[in-house]
Formats: structure tokens, C-alpha cells, sequence
């Protein structure tokens, strides 16, 4: 019988399942979802403590905006050493859910904006329905982005975009965000649950090791000089064909077993 998840959850963090899969909802809808410190540090612990029948994670949200970024609120007079330590505690938690043991989803909708994007982009897989809109305020607000956003979003869109983004306050919509990589889907209003679910689901079905090498072999190894990154291939794909799981894999396949690629 699978493990009620419920535990791990708060009030403004709720956690159910689906088989495989946990999902974690934001639940503050009267504040847009804002993060504050207890929610970021929630999502670390979540990352952290699911148990090991869970494969898959989808981080979704209540009402009609996934996330307004940081609760400002909350936002209080810090000294230099203390903005940089909480700074780096959401570094800490974000890495949690990019670095962890399963692969993450991420459902959009609404507003994805400030530490809402970031936390987006901490995801592997980003599904935005077409109310979603992107945007980094903390130009306009006086402050830095301090969730991560300056070394993941230019690897998605590159520095000049993002430079564009903090400096005029541009704003991508749905559309134009999944052509720059900031979602891989776009889907109909209120479809994004179940697709991120579902893709979810696909994905907890691969064998535990692939997918753990996809989450944190291959970033690195595109971040290398090659010759690094091809001896680490062939040392993933060593460590990978060796496990159990492949083999069992591999063999349904030579005997026409497994489900054949189709379009």
C-alpha cells in the first residue's frame, strides 16, 4: 500500500500522491502563492524526505497563479551578511529539488514570476498552461534575484534575454516562453495538472539509475570541457548498462517484449 504523503505537507504546502507520484501544491491562493521562508524551506524538506516508493514529483499550485515570486512581506531590512544567507538558503532548497533523487515537474499557470520563476526552473520538465507569464520585477523593485535565477535562466535563454527581462520589466507570455525554454509544454487552461502528472508518471517508469543520471550526470557533463564529458559518459553509460534494471530491460526488448518508439 502506498505511504499517505499528507504528513510531509503544512497549510500553505499541501502533499498527496498518485501512485509513483507525490505532488506538492502551493496553498496560499490570497497571496498569488508568494514564497516565504517557511514555504522555501517546506519544499527542501519535501525534496528531501520523500520515501522510496515515490519516483516522480509535481510542484503545482492553488488558484489561479502558480507563483508571484518572493512574499515581500517579507522582505525585511537586512545587513549584507544576512541577505546573503538567506539568499543562499534558497539556493539550498532549490538545489534540493534540482539535485534530488527523482526527476520534477512543474505545473504553471499564471503568474511565474520572480522566486515563482525560480522555483520553476529548479524543475526538469516546466508544463504551462496558457494563462502563464513570466517576469523578473527585481529590477523595477531595487533588489537582485537571489533564488538562483542568475546562473540557471541564462542557460535557458542566454544573458542578453535575461538582461532584457530585469532591465525593462518585459514580460513573456505562454507562448513566447516555451519557444525561449522557460516551459517544454503548453496546454490548455486547466490541463496542466494532468499533464504534468502524466509526464510525471512517464517518467517515473524509467529505471531508478537512468533517471538518476539524466538529473545529475548529464547537466555536468554538458558544463564540461568535452574531454571531460565524453570520459564521464562512458563512465555513466558503464555504471548504467551494469545495473539489474537495464539488463531485465534490455532483454524484454531483444525479445519483443517491450513497447517500440512511436510517433
Amino acid at each position: 500500500m502506498a505511504e499517505d504523503l499528507s504528513g510531509l505537507g503544512t497549510e500553505s504546502l499541501v502533499v498527496t500522491r498518485r501512485d509513483a507520484v507525490a505532488i506538492v501544491t502551493l496553498n496560499r491562493p490570497h497571496k498569488r502563492n508568494a514564497l516565504d521562508d517557511g514555504m522555501v524551506l517546506g519544499l527542501e524538506r519535501i525534496a528531501r524526505g520523500l520515501p522510496d516508493d515515490v519516483r516522480a514529483l509535481v510542484i503545482a499550485a492553488e488558484g489561479p497563479h502558480f507563483c508571484a515570486g518572493l512574499d515581500l512581506a517579507e522582505l525585511t531590512e537586512r545587513d549584507a551578511p544576512a541577505g546573503m544567507l538567506h539568499s543562499r538558503m534558497w539556493h539550498r532548497a532549490f538545489h534540493e529539488i534540482e539535485f534530488g533523487r527523482v526527476p520534477v515537474v512543474a505545473a504553471l499557470k499564471g503568474a511565474v514570476i520572480g522566486g515563482g520563476l525560480e522555483l520553476a526552473l529548479s524543475a526538469h520538465l516546466r508544463v504551462a498552461e496558457q494563462s502563464a507569464f513570466y517576469a523578473l520585477p527585481e529590477g523595477q523593485r531595487g533588489i537582485f534575484v537571489g533564488g538562483g535565477a542568475s546562473v540557471r535562466l541564462p542557460r535557458l535563454i542566454g544573458v542578453s534575454r535575461m538582461r532584457d527581462m530585469m532591465l525593462t520589466g518585459r514580460v513573456h507570455d505562454a507562448e513566447s516562453g516555451e519557444r525561449l525554454g522557460l516551459s517544454h509544454y503548453v496546454v490548455a487552461p486547466d490541463e496542466g495538472l494532468e499533464r504534468a502528472i502524466a509526464l510525471a508518471a512517464r517518467a517515473a517508469e524509467n529505471a531508478p539509475l537512468t533517471n538518476y543520471a539524466l538529473i545529475h550526470a548529464l547537466p555536468r557533463i554538458a558544463e564540461a570541457d568535452p574531454a571531460t564529458g565524453y570520459l564521464t559518459e562512458a563512465l555513466m553509460t558503464a555504471v548504467a548498462q551494469s545495473d539489474a534494471e537495464a539488463k531485465r530491460r534490455l532483454a524484454e526488448f531483444l525479445e519483443g517484449r517491450a513497447k517500440k518508439v512511436r510517433e
